[in-house]
């Protein structure tokens, strides 16, 4: 008895560590699924202003596109989930049956125990029982046994109510599983019917770039040149920078010999901040986002959404979805070098963090300018609508190259 009990506290025990890793899949999925949702809101909202302002069909399709990802997203985290609760449903079902069978293990034993007890409730009976013992140590056995009785009859009636009250607890979390399941699976197939929706929108959007290939290929020559300008202008700027803080540290180095009565300037190779440098460096994978949208444009090299055989301008950044007007943050403590404008990116602001930079373009009010100093989270401008497009352009650079900023900015 004591042995079968040990063995059924062990199964509880590893049962309730299974539930709490199941509750946390089910925390991270549910996160998951909230942060895709609102995801393809945020591009819905973008798809219908930029329609109504615009008629860039191009930025139209990227947008549609990237909700066409997201949803599928979605879609797999609810059949993953589906898969989940299935899982959980059928672990749940193993524990009941096996409660189950236990509990009339136990009502049987009980039973055999109560009538028992019934058969010998004349006092007598068990007098002679006693009287019937071979010795005094056989006696006493039998007298403790019939004492203990009683409380091994009220102890198993304990037993069974906790376990028949586990029993309906489990049951309970497999009636609300199940009612979960149903839920997860209703909402799937909505998503689908969204998702297809979406896919047929995407589809007349590529039907009516295709009616006029010489006019998007103009576009693409004017965007390539864009492009170019700012890499050209980026790399000026950070060039720029690099030989101030060359200078004023070769200047600083001079005074310092002067002092000092030598006739040899020291060298130094690092003219940058170096603690700054190194604190933005700490922080690689945990930067905060500049903005809260989707990423509608990844780092790199891209074959046209339509034109495959066409490549775009290559991204030295990141594009991220946003609704005319947000605003735009700095990821890290640093000094602002430039406000520069652009064509085609609007009013664009470099930030410096020692040997590193951070670039934020598109923009149409600014409320920084060149020296500035500004700490991370602060508000360096807000969003504008260019050529159709309403999403910001960010960049990080280390010195004179440019960097994926997925790599630097937390995930999401």
């Amino acid at each position: 008895m004591m042995r079968r009990l040990r063995i059924l506290a062990a199964a509880a025990v590893l049962l309730l560590g299974t539930t709490a890793l199941q509750a946390q899949d089910t925390s991270r999925q549910e996160s998951r699924r909230a942060a895709l949702r609102k995801e393809i809101a945020q591009l819905e909202q973008q798809i219908q202003e930029n329609k109504k302002r615009s008629d860039n069909a191009l930025g139209q399709l990227q947008l549609v596109r990237r909700q066409v990802s997201a949803r599928r997203e979605l879609v797999a985290e609810s059949e993953r989930e589906i898969l989940a609760l299935a899982d959980t449903m059928a672990v749940r079902q193993a524990d009941a049956d096996r409660l189950q069978d236990r509990l009339e293990t136990m009502e049987r034993y009980y039973r055999r125990l109560i009538r028992n007890a019934y058969k010998n409730r004349d006092a007598r009976l068990w007098f002679s029982y006693l009287l019937a013992s071979r010795d005094l140590g056989q006696a006493s056995r039998r007298f403790v046994y019939l004492r203990d009785l009683s409380g091994t009859m009220n102890s198993q009636a304990r037993r069974i109510k906790e376990l028949r009250a586990a029993l309906e607890e489990d049951l309970a979390r497999l009636a609300s599983l199940k009612t979960e399941a149903e839920a997860v699976k209703a909402a799937r197939e909505q998503e689908l019917k969204d998702l297809r929706s979406e896919e047929q929108r995407s589809d007349r959007l590529v039907a009516d770039l295709k009616k006029d290939k010489n006019r998007y290929q103009k576009e693409l020559d004017t965007k390539r040149k864009q492009v170019e300008a700012l890499n050209r202008e980026i790399e000026r700027i950070i060039a720029q920078a690099i030989e101030e803080a060359r200078r004023k540290e070769e200047e600083a180095r001079k005074k310092e010999a002067a002092k000092s009565g030598s006739k040899t300037v020291p060298k130094d190779t690092k003219p940058l901040d170096i603690k700054l440098s190194g604190e933005f460096a700490a922080n690689k994978g945990k930067l905060p986002w500049p903005a809260d949208g989707p990423v509608v444009e990844g780092f790199g090299r891209h074959n046209h959404p339509v034109y495959t055989q066409l490549v775009m301008p290559a991204n030295n950044g990141v594009n991220i979805g946003l609704s005319e007007g947000a605003e735009v943050k700095a990821v890290f403590d640093g000094e602002v070098k430039r406000v520069i404008v652009m064509p085609g990116y609007g009013r664009c602001i470099l930030v410096q963090h020692g040997g590193y930079f951070t670039f934020y373009c598109k923009l149409g009010q600014v409320g920084v300018k060149s020296g500035d100093k500004v700490s991370t989270g602060q508000v360096l401008g807000r969003i504008d609508t260019i050529d159709g497009q309403t999403e910001l352009h960010f960049e990080v650079w280390k010195e004179k190259t440019p960097e994926d900023p997925a790599l630097w900015l937390r995930k999401r």
